[in-house]
């Protein structure tokens, strides 16, 4: 892709990103005159909301393999394609039903198109594209979280609900012509399939645990519904277990998580989403009831780090390429938990003096620990990037809403306007404690960091990483010869191996030394444990792919 196009790319990302990551929160404050004009019960209403989210959830990692599978071009324009046509749908809703259908529609085409968008922007591409490509998805998502409450509001104060949704109709036509004109589908993999089966389970697998997340919150998490909801998540998990340890081509490879670096940068990115997101949302509620701001200045405290984070951000890919990822991130986590810790400490009567050094030392930290998607990117191979997109977006996910449950626990009750000032004390108590546990929680998170993320600069990922092609072809070797089974009464037949297919039980086609084709494929019996199918590099360091296949000590 040259320079023109990718930037071209760049614009299509940001756009999109900005768009989806804002549908997830711009309806926050326009549900009350959705609910008006509607007449939604409280059931309506509360699906209006997490309807979007839960289909969003529960397809994210069968999105990202799409778009391993049929490639990103593909993937983004078919979910873009439902999201703006579900757009439209949810702006002309003339009922309840229409409008909670159209914002399930708009979750899966959410869920079928961010994924790819990642993948456009980090795979295949060098270290100074891949940063940059990662600070204008990140910096559109997080620009759009800020902002879609305040669009949400003012749309809905000068104009009609449904524009909410209709704004997004003209940007996605546009994003739509500019990925057919731009994007290619190199990322394509013919020879790789759709898991249907580990969709449908990880679907209902994330439906269920999202579904119980939010009926945590407002029923309790002893509520015997909500623990049944969370049995079925158990169940489904282990269900997804056993059909991917045995399918030919799994959706997700369980191999993965032998990697330190994928799965340390998962739980850290977890801890962090858990101390960060939970601080947001009741930080709002901290500084309007216990330190008597007005809603406008509360917003203003807010604004200076979100500025912070938008600004450092590109300091933080920068540093991470310079002196490694792991002091980098794990140095911006630590600092997350020591503004989270100064916050804490605050006392009524208290102002923006007080206030400014935590959140700006909170919001320098978060900048630093952006480049943790990345890496966490860059540890699995790039033909499976769009699946481990959607593994980070559903801890994302899943983050936030521990992290408003888990401090919601201490924090217990908002206090409403006019609260004696014991019931404050104990709102500020409860705070925080929630505050601090979050701070702990984020330095847990920059340890497991420290511990697992790769200590040198440049580092281009486990063994698939980006290497440079030698400009003459190295001498091929000898390719492994198979001995075919034959019926009885014929002459052994030998060949070559056609594919490098290694899995239990799988078929290859078998060639022989002339060229000529078996008559049929030969299925190979599994292998005794510790071995494996034999298998000859082009040369020592195998510079033109990957073998999928298993290698020596890895378990069948």
């Amino acid at each position: 892709m040259t320079r023109g196009r990718y930037r071209w790319a760049l614009a299509v990302v940001a756009v999109s990103a900005f768009m989806i990551t804002m549908d997830n929160t711009v309806v926050a404050n326009a549900l009350p005159t959705i609910m008006a004009d509607l007449d939604l019960s409280a059931a309506a209403k509360d699906w209006v909301a997490t309807g979007y989210i839960l289909m969003f959830s529960c397809l994210l990692i069968a999105g990202g393999r799409i778009a391993d599978v049929y490639g990103c071009r593909a993937a983004f324009v078919s979910g873009m394609a439902v999201f703006t046509a579900a757009s439209a749908a949810c702006g002309l809703a003339p009922d309840a039903t229409v409008l909670i259908l159209a914002r399930v529609a708009q979750g899966a085409g959410a869920a079928l198109a961010l994924p790819a968008t990642q993948v456009m922007v980090t795979v295949g591409r060098s270290d100074r594209q891949r940063s940059l490509g990662m600070i204008v998805w990140v910096g559109a998502g997080s620009t759009a979280t800020a902002l879609g409450p305040a669009i949400g509001g003012f749309i809905v104060q000068h104009w009609h609900w449904g524009w909410i949704f209709l704004i997004n109709v003209a940007p996605g036509v546009l994003v739509i012509l500019l990925g057919l004109a731009v994007l290619s589908d190199r990322a394509a993999n013919p020879d790789a399939r759709v898991d249907l089966p580990g969709v449908l389970i990880s679907a209902t697998m994330l439906f269920a645990f999202t579904y119980g997340l939010e009926e945590g919150r407002t029923r309790g998490w002893t509520d015997p519904s909500v623990l049944s909801v969370f049995a079925l998540v158990l169940v489904a998990l282990a269900c997804f277990v056993v059909v991917e340890s045995w399918a030919p081509d799994p959706m997700i490879d369980l191999r993965f998580f032998r990697n330190r670096v994928f799965t340390g940068g998962l739980v850290s990115q977890m801890l962090y989403g858990i101390g960060f997101n939970g601080m947001i949302f009741y930080s709002a509620a901290f500084l309007q009831r216990y330190l008597g701001f007005s809603p406008p200045e509360a917003g203003l405290v807010l604004l200076p780090p979100s500025i912070a984070i938008m600004a450092l951000t590109p300091v933080g890919f920068w540093l991470a390429a310079r002196i490694g990822p792991r002091p980098a991130i794990g140095g911006g986590m630590a600092l997350m938990a020591f503004g989270m810790f100064l916050f804490s400490t605050l006392r009524r009567g208290d102002g923006y003096a007080e206030l400014m050094p935590g959140v700006m030392i909170l919001g320098a930290g978060a900048a630093l620990a952006m480049p943790l998607v990345m890496y966490v990117l860059k540890a699995v191979p790039e033909q499976r990037a769009g699946v481990a997109s959607g593994i980070i977006n559903v801890i994302r996910e899943a983050s936030g809403a521990f992290g408003i449950a888990i401090l919601g626990v201490l924090v217990r009750e908002v206090p409403d306007a006019g609260a004696s000032a014991q019931s404050l004390e104990r709102f500020r108590e409860g705070t925080a404690s929630g505050l601090v546990l979050g701070a702990a929680l984020v330095l847990i998170g920059g340890l497991i960091c420290g511990a697992t993320l790769p200590s040198r600069r440049g580092w281009t990922g486990p063994k698939h990483g980006k290497r440079s092609r030698p400009s003459v072809p190295p001498p091929r070797r000898p390719e492994p010869v198979l001995a075919a089974p034959v019926a009885s009464g014929e002459a052994p037949r030998f060949g070559r191996l056609r594919r490098k297919s290694a899995h239990p039980h799988s078929s290859t086609d078998v060639q022989s030394p002339r060229g000529d084709e078996a008559p049929r494929r030969f299925p190979f019996p599994p292998p005794p444990p510790g071995w494996y199918l034999p298998y000859v590099p082009e040369d020592d360091t195998d510079p033109w792919g990957e073998w999928d296949g298993p290698r020596r000590g890895d378990a069948w």
